[in-house]
């Protein structure tokens, strides 16, 4: 008996090595080969969209929410994020505020992901008119993000524990016509198409189908499919390596395009001013000093 459990104890040690080879260096660049298995490629884009290969990152941009007969609304928006590595147990410490205009000036959200798979993320919501924070549970994590089409999940607090995944094929995406300028782009991009399942049950979408670029790593395409395997809502990214140095350059997410197919409603961000590794201080990333930044 003895044999057994000692046996069973090396095979869990064992185990826990190669989980521990495979998983992914900070500040390091990482894409998708040939051979991966879905879950290796899914992680490399995980790391790639909250930018894990670098020390910080921050970005301006504008957000648009587009009715059925083309009216819009417009929103300025800033995003920081600084890469903890492990610190204190955490991965990285992500933040998002409004702008503009007046009446959502200072609204933000606060993530803080940690190393452990097994501990839910730390996510506040700053309402500014309110004066208050409120903390967000994972629960909440399918209401909309800040009125627009995509929840709060697929903008800040998706990880790659909450799904399993299945590669599908290997094909070449087409291209996207982007919505306000008709534009086609991410044209002929080679990709892996990979099935996501949540693992929560009953969630807001039974699956999901994902393009990853084989070349930057980033996700580029979705479908989200409702519990009855109908397709209701899209959602696209463009992507573009921005150089850093003569040797070193960044995979960047430019433009995003989320539509609901059920209202035909679609909510647009672009992104500008993209900036990494500037010595961010920690300190910006706490309820306290959000609450009291004026932006």
């Amino acid at each position: 008996m003895r044999r057994i459990i000692f046996f069973i104890l090396i095979l869990l040690l064992m185990s826990s090595f190669a989980y521990a080879q495979k998983k992914l260096e900070y500040f390091k660049l990482y894409s998708p080969k040939e051979g991966m298995s879905a879950e290796e490629i899914m992680q490399i884009k995980y790391f790639n969209k909250y930018s894990l290969f670098a020390n910080d990152f921050q970005q301006s941009g504008e957000v648009f929410y587009v009715e059925p007969n083309g009216n819009q609304r417009k929103r300025n928006w800033q995003r920081k994020r600084i890469t903890k590595a492990g610190k204190d147990g955490i991965a990285y410490k992500d933040m998002i505020v409004m702008t503009y205009p007046t009446e959502v000036k200072g609204l933000a959200v606060l993530t803080w992901t940690y190393e452990d798979p097994n501990k839910e993320q730390d996510t506040w919501l700053w309402i500014p008119s309110l004066k208050k924070s409120r903390k967000v549970s994972a629960s909440n994590a399918d209401d909309s993000f800040m009125g627009s089409d995509f929840t709060v999940e697929e903008v800040s607090t998706r990880r790659f524990e909450d799904e399993t995944y299945k590669l599908l094929e290997e094909k070449t995406f087409e291209g996207y016509k982007f919505d306000l300028t008709g534009e086609m782009k991410m044209v002929n991009r080679p990709c892996f198409v990979i099935e996501c399942i949540p693992k929560r049950a009953y969630w807001y979408y039974s699956k999901r189908i994902v393009w990853v670029d084989k070349e930057l790593g980033g996700a580029i395409f979705e479908e989200y499919y409702d519990r009855n395997g109908k397709l209701f809502k899209t959602l696209f990214r463009e992507w573009k390596w921005i150089d850093i140095s003569s040797a070193r350059k960044y995979p960047t997410q430019q433009s995003l395009v989320c539509k609901d197919i059920r209202t035909g409603h679609y909510t647009v961000i672009t992104m500008k001013d993209t900036k990494y590794d500037q010595g961010l201080d920690e300190r910006l990333f706490t309820v306290e000093a959000i609450s009291q930044s004026r932006w």
